[in-house]
């Protein structure tokens, strides 16, 4: 349970050198839900921002967030993020680090008490908490970010700005892909049937949330839960949030129309597929057309798999972590990471290279020191977020339709407006699912 609590308050301080914008005048309190991996990181960047005060650490494995508690050891403790929220202290924000499965139910329960939230990605693990997260955060008219730390590299947004310039003309086609899981996490697995004692120190009824009940095994926790349906959202949810975000911002996608499975394995038959996402798998998602501007059919790719080598124009994979190509009437727009880029050895590239030599696009969109630099200065009422849950419900909503291709084994057509797969009633309780009892938005 939580450690004892201590009364936080709002810290005046000088301005911090080097901040976005206008220097905040005073600290955010803070409170990181999730303190281990991405929690870990997420702390780590915020606390470099110097404009947070970290006044609680809520973890339900406190094997995992051993390292914050030392690091930050007045902060208060809690392995149950319900009594943090429902504690008398001085909070005005919360971070969220959870497996996707979790995201929604505590985003929501803080929005509504008026924090602001940053939160993973995935936004959500369903469709229905995606939409439900960005209507709270509306709502309440709090500060939201999604994860999506690209979003404000300097490559990525210049690369927003070379499409929406019509710079490689009108696109139509779209390939984005990934290596993940690539031993980064299993799929195409069984679900274990033993059953090991809880380890000390972590609450599994918390850390299942309102997932169906199930008994603990090491084979989800840590880390390893991504590839479950019952807790994550597999490669495209987890890795196509990172890959997908220039070409979708870039060209205001949308949300897509159809999805078709091209290809996978194992065989949507498999048994395994019940439990777990395929080890690989090529969709493809139609996105409508825009006002001025024509349909777009993107393929997806994961599990290594990429597209045709001659898309590439004789161009060297940077890496195969992931990558998009953006394919216009006049050039491609490669994305050599599953970003823009940050850095010189990893910044987009208009093909054919001869052709755009020296072309770039006027900027149009603000510069800002970090993607947790930017939330920060929101919710200190200074500035805006461009990856707010507005934002990412659509585009958490337009990969998670992906899986509902894959968890039904068919081709979808895609309601938006109504939130239904019109030609797969199978595929409604993926769309909203169930929670479990005593769980609830």
């Amino acid at each position: 349970m939580a450690g004892g609590l201590t009364a936080c308050r709002s810290v005046d301080r000088a301005p911090v050198a080097g901040a976005a914008n206008r220097p905040p005048t005073r600290l955010l309190n803070l409170a990181i839900i999730g303190a281990g991996g991405r929690g870990g990181d997420n702390l780590e960047a915020l606390a470099a921002t110097g404009a947070v005060n970290i006044v609680a650490i809520c973890d339900c494995d406190a094997r995992q967030a051993g390292e914050a508690f030392k690091r930050y050891p007045s902060a208060a403790r809690y392995s149950d993020w319900r009594r943090l929220l429902e504690s008398d202290m001085r909070l005005d924000a919360v971070v969220v680090s959870t497996p996707d499965h979790n995201h929604a139910v505590i985003a929501t329960a803080a929005m509504r008490r008026g924090k602001h939230v940053y939160c993973e990605k995935p936004l959500a693990h369903s469709i229905f908490e995606a939409r439900e997260m960005a209507r709270v955060a509306a709502e309440h008219g709090v500060a939201t970010q999604m994860g999506t730390q690209g979003h404000a590299y300097e490559g990525t947004r210049r690369a927003v700005e070379v499409l929406r310039a019509g710079t490689i003309g009108e696109v139509t086609a779209l390939h984005v892909w990934t290596d993940r899981p690539a031993g980064w996490w299993p799929q195409g697995v069984l679900r274990p049937t033993d059953t090991p004692p809880i380890p000390e120190g972590l609450d599994w009824d918390v850390w299942l949330g309102p997932a169906p009940q199930r008994p603990y095994n090491p084979a989800y926790v840590p880390f390893k839960w991504r590839g479950m349906w019952d807790f994550g959202t597999g490669a495209i949810g987890d890795m196509g949030i990172h890959n997908l975000d220039t070409a979708y911002w870039g060209l205001e996608l949308g949300t897509p129309t159809s999805v078709v499975i091209k290809d996978c394995s194992p065989a949507l038959t498999d048994p395994a597929m019940k439990d777990t996402a395929p080890l690989w798998s090529i969709l493809e998602l139609r996105f409508p057309a825009r006002q001025g501007h024509p349909a777009v059919t993107m393929t997806w790719y994961d599990g290594g798999k990429l597209p045709p080598p001659e898309l590439f124009q004789g161009e060297k994979l940077v890496t195969r972590d992931g990558g998009s190509l953006i394919l216009g009437s006049k050039g491609t727009l490669f994305t050599r990471s599953w970003h823009g880029g940050q850095t010189d050895g990893d910044m987009f590239v208009l093909l054919p290279r001869k052709q755009f030599a020296g072309i770039a696009a006027a900027p149009t969109l603000p510069r800002v020191t970090s993607h947790h630099q930017e939330w920060v200065d929101a919710c200190l009422g200074n500035g805006t977020t461009l990856s707010n849950f507005g934002y990412a419900a659509r585009l958490t909503e337009s990969l998670l339709v992906g899986n509902l291709a894959l968890r039904t084994g068919k081709s979808i057509e895609w309601d938006s407006a109504a939130m239904r797969a019109v030609n797969c009633p199978e595929a409604d309780p993926f769309i909203r699912p169930a929670f479990r009892n005593g769980w609830s938005l």
